[in-house]
């Protein structure tokens, strides 16, 4: 994602670009509100919602639901959690700095600040642990996995290398300390079952691929061997089988796993090429020549433009998605058998679709007619822990929402289904 401003081609500045967590959706953040657009027709982008009420900072949208987390460039520390489809605030909370990062998966929502992480349980966005004096992390750089059912958190262990800390955010533990890199990280991603974590450092060479569980190496990928390349984001394809990156240069890398192989044995008597190397020359050097090399590539008509990239597939056909900073969606078919340069299949100003509008769209949230706000300030808050409001109202349209906030509901939620939401207590023990 991007946090820095970059003016489109309309002099919109476009602060926010991401993806939902099953990228069937993408969100743009800018001086104008925000804009959610389907990505399920690539050909026709379709935009399903607009908000034009405030310059937003950040957007996150829970997989294809109707609840979106918002931030405010004018209240850069305080987080809102919406019903968009109502055009309700849910609830909204105060944080001591101001939020780099916001994750979402079906049962927690983790917001990241600085030297900090908080962890809510998304079902009544009570903070249910808070991660205090971690590394600086400027960036707000951390990975939730999108399943729930293996529910990790990753972030940087340390600021003066590449350690990464994975965190277990449904027991609330620790789990393991993986010393990824020598230089300090600069991109992490987990895999869709969250059993790989993928991850670069700022020296920007090479992408290492980790076993969650244990921290053990399972792939190494040279990107290149140009200094002083940013990589800004990584991702895996929702099969897992293929792991893009991009970086601030116009080429964007696409790596595929072939069959894990057992751990490399090397007999004393390997009379092979690759044997007589490894007995001569430095495990720097070798190490070049074991590492793995990028299945296709696609390269962007500019460079030095922040993006953010995802492998989906739409229509029935794998694609390569990179949405810029500039607000331009570029995508790629991508042949899973075959490799090389990919072939730009259709480009998408995303400025230009504001009008073209699909479902309900609304210009700001809408007011309830005859209800009276009904705010319930969380109990048990300490100092140091955000402060945070439920919203709601007694009406007639929002009494639907207060009959599943009384008893926890007889089956479960459909969180696929975007008339529906996670169930939020009014009270708070």
């Amino acid at each position: 994602m991007s946090n820095t401003t970059s003016p489109d081609s309309n002099g919109t500045k476009t602060n926010f670009v991401n993806y939902n967590q099953d990228s069937t959706s993408l969100v743009v953040g800018s001086k104008n509100g925000y804009r959610l657009y389907s990505l399920s027709n690539v050909d026709d982008l379709e935009l399903i919602y607009s908000n034009d009420a405030e310059e937003t900072f950040m957007v996150e949208r829970l997989f294809s639901s109707s609840l979106v987390a918002t931030v405010a460039m004018a209240s850069p520390r305080k987080l809102k959690v919406c019903h968009f489809k109502k055009g309700t605030e849910i609830c909204n909370y105060s944080y001591s700095n101001t939020i780099l990062a916001v994750r979402m998966n079906r049962s927690r929502l983790v917001v990241c600040l600085e030297e900090s992480l908080y962890i809510h349980n998304i079902r009544d966005m009570k903070v249910l642990h808070t991660i205090r004096d971690t590394p600086p992390n400027p960036h707000g750089l951390c990975a939730l996995s999108i399943t729930h059912d293996n529910c990790l958190l990753a972030y940087p262990g340390s600021a003066h290398n590449g350690e990464v800390q994975i965190f277990d955010a449904d027991q609330l533990h620790a789990k393991t300390m993986i010393p990824a890199h020598d230089s300090p990280l600069a991109a992490l991603a987990f895999n869709p079952n969250s059993t790989r974590i993928a991850t670069a450092s700022e020296k920007g060479t090479v992408i290492r691929v980790f076993s969650s569980a244990d921290g053990q190496k399972l792939y190494e990928f040279r990107r290149g061997v140009k200094r002083c390349v940013d990589i800004s984001c990584l991702a895996f394809s929702s099969c897992s089988q293929f792991l893009c990156c991009s970086s601030n240069t116009e080429t964007v890398h696409v790596f595929k796993f072939e069959e894990p192989k057992e751990s490399p044995k090397r007999p004393a008597e390997d009379n092979s090429w690759m044997g007589y190397l490894s007995s001569y020359l430095p495990s720097q050097v070798t190490d070049v020549f074991t590492q793995g090399r990028a299945f296709a590539a696609a390269h962007l008509p500019t460079q030095g433009v922040r993006n953010v990239i995802s492998i989906a597939t739409a229509q029935n056909q794998l694609r390569l998605l990179v949405a810029t900073q500039e607000a331009i969606l570029y995508v790629y078919n991508l042949d899973p058998n075959e490799g090389g340069d990919l072939t730009l299949y259709k480009q998408h100003r995303l400025s230009d679709l504001h009008d073209s509008t699909r479902g309900t769209t609304t210009t700001e949230p809408q007011s309830i007619e005859g209800g009276s706000a009904i705010l319930a300030s969380y109990a048990g808050i300490v100092k140091g822990n955000p402060v945070g409001q439920m919203s709601g109202t007694e009406s007639e349209k929002l009494r639907e929402i207060a009959a599943a906030t009384e008893s926890p509901p007889r089956g479960p939620f459909h969180f696929n289904d975007d008339q529906e939401y996670p169930p939020l207590t009014q009270n708070s023990d």
